[in-house]
């Protein structure tokens, strides 16, 4: 151990061993010497005791979860990660025998190992007026009425079509179809007993199914929920899964699909979750905002997949959107597809949005993806969907971040990027995290946005911000109401704040900067956050005027749109100069 490692180094090996790495993987992926160091740190610094403080069930998730997201991976991991998933399914089948053992217990029900009955008197009066968890066998069909009784016209029509085995839906975003469904599979799991199954674009995601169900049974029923999953006192559970759960494949169920085309791999987890509703007796429900027609889930909703390799069905037509916006359709392929855009859903009773403000705020190609279900068409677009995608991550995995706190990301570097607004939409900044070490990627750590305010107010917003992180770099561009709001940050800012010009050159070195970062896959976002994926995808290739060279675009006008979240990270990443030591993987020349 005669050489010496920074603590950064050693921060970094630490990291990666309570998320599972071994010591050979810590070894190759920070370039030292021995794996003996990596054991030398564990022992010295306590960190198995740190991993066995940790639950079995947890260490084989969370190895599980590491495991499925790498690419490529060798023969041995493949063999490890069968080996993990069916140890993983073994402890849950034991505990759900624990489970249902217990729950014999206080039903005062206990057949033992020589057949006899328990049911001792004593502890009958013990547990007498002892509260059964998750308890409804209270609960009828006339418990539910309050609950329906608030629903807007297009979840209603979901509520009408219960007896379809599939049921396909399109939505524009925050419509309350989370929430919705949230309350018909407790509704049916109270009233038949069935289990259901929520897989969502990540774990963080399928938590707010059980967040809505929690609170729906408190609103409206009166009854308090635990656990995760959530087992009801008749027996059915509702479990909550992200997408690399594999352990899924061993349920039987209801199963509701949210956001699966912002899924990764959505081929691998339809196979799993569609077995899971394979008897007659189970229905599954797809329901997203659209994404990209480049997305693998794109031929599933049109029904090419189900034509493909069919000449018989080649001619087949499907309803067509206004026919699926008009209540919804049952298909060749057997799915109920369903669209129901903002404007729908206003006409349906929905009064939480105003559509013209959304207009306003999301012009153009942003608003007609993520509110009037258009799917974004990647032939023009400058960056594709799978490798946006690769950007996203869950931000409970920034461990160093912690939001709340006065000083969210202590001394750590960080740099600005702002992009002004323009006739009605966003001004919107963002703070991006500068990596320590190779292993770390550039992040983006935090999005504000602005609408019709002055240019004083946003100025010292970015005060405000500046004196919660170390910012060191703050781009802005001085087009517009930009160019007041830079006067007043370089005053306080003189030497962090620099202005960006437009130009033909200057907007290609910012897209450049982006396709050489996300093509090396060195930034990540909140992966829910999908206006950043939006305004990515509103990038497209053009010629110059002239039409001698090309450049790029994305249209900001009222009427055409804007990519503001692009341009705001785009105005902090130019701070890293093109010329990096990564090799850019992009293939554009201008």
């Amino acid at each position: 151990m005669a050489q010496k490692y920074s603590d950064e180094i050693r921060a970094v090996a630490r990291q990666l061993y309570l998320k599972r790495w071994t010591p050979q993987e810590i070894k190759e992926e920070l370039k030292l010497p021995s794996v003996r160091i990596v054991y030398y740190w564990a022992e010295k610094f306590s960190w198995r005791d740190m991993l066995s403080e940790e639950g079995v069930e947890a260490a084989l998730s969370r190895r599980i979860q590491l495991l499925t997201d790498r690419d490529k991976k060798t023969d041995l991991e493949l063999r490890e990660l069968d080996q993990l998933v069916g140890h993983h399914v073994k402890i849950m089948a034991q505990r759900a025998k624990r489970e249902e053992k217990l729950q014999q217990l206080q039903n005062g029900n206990v057949t033992t190992n020589t057949g006899v009955t328990l049911t001792d008197e004593g502890n009958k009066q013990e547990r007498k007026g002892r509260k059964k968890k998750n308890d409804i066998s209270h609960l009828t069909a006339d418990s539910f009425k309050e609950w329906v009784s608030v629903l807007f016209g297009y979840q209603l029509t979901l509520r009408e079509n219960l007896h379809q085995k599939i049921r396909n839906l399109l939505k524009a975003r925050q419509l309350g179809a989370t929430w919705y469904f949230a309350g018909e599979a407790l509704e049916d799991a109270v009233l038949n007993g069935k289990p259901q199954v929520f897989l969502s674009a990540s774990k963080r995601q399928a938590e707010v199914f059980r967040s809505y169900i929690v609170q729906i049974a408190q609103k409206f029923l009166g009854v308090e929920l635990t656990g995760n999953p959530i087992r009801l006192s008749n027996g059915a559970e509702l479990s909550f899964l992200g997408t690399n759960s594999n352990t899924a494949q061993s349920n039987s169920a209801n199963v509701y699909i949210d956001e699966f085309f912002w899924i990764p791999k959505f081929r691998k987890l339809n196979d799993v979750a569609s077995a899971m509703a394979t008897h007659d007796q189970w229905r599954i429900t797809y329901f997203s905002t659209p994404s990209s027609k480049a997305h693998e889930a794109y031929p599933f909703w049109t029904g090419d997949e189900w034509r493909r390799g069919r000449a018989e069905r080649k001619d087949v037509a499907f309803p067509t959107e206004a026919e699926l916006r008009d209540g919804g359709r049952l298909c060749p392929d057997k799915h109920w597809r369903f669209i129901v855009t903002i404007e729908d859903a206003v006409k349906a009773g929905f009064n939480l949005a105003k559509v013209n403000d959304l207009r306003d705020r999301y012009s153009g190609p942003a608003f007609d993806m993520l509110f009037m279900c258009v799917f974004v068409d990647d032939k023009d677009a400058v960056f594709a969907f799978d490798q946006l995608m690769k950007c996203g991550t869950d931000p409970a995995l920034w461990q160093d971040f912690k939001s709340d706190e006065a000083r969210p990301f202590g001394n750590r570097e960080v740099w600005g990027g702002y992009d002004p607004s323009r006739t009605t939409d966003n001004a919107t900044f963002v703070i991006i995290a500068v990596p320590l070490y190779a292993v770390e990627k550039f992040r983006v750590l935090k999005k504000w946005t602005w609408t019709g305010l002055s240019f004083k107010f946003q100025a010292e917003q970015i005060k405000k911000i500046k004196e919660q992180y170390n910012l060191t770099y703050i781009g802005i561009d001085v087009t517009g109401i930009g160019a007041g709001v830079f006067d007043i940050v370089s005053a306080f800012a003189p030497r962090e704040a620099v202005p960006i010009h437009y130009s033909v050159e200057s907007k290609n070195r910012l897209v450049l900067k982006m396709i050489d970062v996300v093509g090396g896959n060195r930034i990540e976002w909140d992966r829910e956050d999908k206006d950043i994926a939006a305004s990515f995808m509103a990038i497209k290739r053009t010629t110059t005027s002239s039409g001698n060279a090309m450049t790029f675009v994305a249209t900001r006008s009222i009427e055409t749109g804007h990519a503001d979240s692009f341009w705001a990270i785009a105005h902090a990443m130019v701070n890293e100069p093109l010329n990096t030591e990564h090799k850019r993987k992009s293939r554009w020349i201008l």
